[in-house]
């Protein structure tokens, strides 16, 4: 499968952060944010250009395409995937990188399409508030795993058995292959596009957009425990207002909302 790199023309970085968000929902599962340019990347068969330029158009901005082989993608990364930390908590860094020093646990990502490097503002602010969630022989649920970066630091801080679910093949298969790099065996990946499920967790994440996490509300709350940690985001600051009253209809405790740019993540419990 072939891909479709995406090139807009955007010198504004909280313009690019909504470009994302919105991107994120027709399809577009890579992003890479330069000063002046928004690189966005799709499978070549769900691009839909109308899509695009509905989108792009009130904000008068050019874009341009490419087709990127599936073979080249690795490349793409590499040249472009540098080694993050979160303080002293996590690093994450790609196998031919050096170790990082100094971290409690360490995460090595392949560098694919697959959504969740460390590197967006999302990924970064729920892994910020897992640092001081407990984690030890609880269960955990990841909607929307996309490389299986939370899920896999979920195993690394104690988790006893998680379920890990995306729609996308390309998704999937990233995933687990991370999971055999980081020697993780307690992770079940499913193909899926909702969060409706058998079983409940201790702690639910849903790093993915408001739409989807609007949409799939219900099955969230019916996947939590009693008193399950539940964590949202792949949200903008905008968007918490509406997020806050879904909650408070099911009776979900605010317990806190991190910011980083124009992104945030939410913590609640589950009463």
């Amino acid at each position: 499968m072939n891909y479709l790199e995406i090139k807009i023309d955007s010198k504004q970085e909280e313009l690019q952060e909504l470009l994302i968000s919105q991107l994120a929902e027709i399809g577009f599962d890579g992003f890479q944010q330069e000063p002046n340019t928004l690189i966005a990347i799709i499978a070549e068969n769900n691009f839909n250009e109308n899509e695009l330029t509905n989108i792009l158009e009130p904000h008068h901005l050019s874009f341009s395409k490419q087709i990127i082989l599936h073979q080249n993608w690795n490349a793409v990364w590499e040249s472009n995937f540098q080694p993050i930390s979160i303080n002293k908590f996590v690093g994450i860094r790609a196998n031919f990188h050096e170790p990082i020093g100094q971290v409690e646990h360490e995460i090595i990502i392949t560098p694919k399409m697959s959504f969740g490097t460390g590197h967006h503002a999302t990924t970064y602010s729920v892994m910020q508030l897992m640092e001081n969630i407990n984690f030890k022989n609880k269960t955990v649920f990841d909607f929307g795993t996309g490389t299986g970066i939370l899920a896999i630091l979920a195993e690394k801080l104690g988790a006893s058995e998680i379920l890990a679910i995306d729609y996308d093949d390309w998704c999937i298969e990233n995933a687990n292959e991370n999971i055999l790099n980081n020697q993780c065996c307690k992770i079940e990946i499913l193909k899926s596009d909702t969060a409706q499920v058998s079983k409940q967790f201790d702690v639910v994440i849903a790093n993915i957009n408001k739409n989807i996490i609007q949409d799939n509300f219900q099955n969230l709350h019916q996947t939590a425990k009693a008193n399950a940690t539940i964590l949202l985001s792949g949200l903008l600051i905008a968007d918490e207002e509406d997020i806050l009253q879904l909650a408070n209809k099911k009776k979900w405790k605010h317990q806190q909302t991190i910011t980083k740019g124009d992104w945030i993540a939410i913590e609640f419990q589950k009463n």
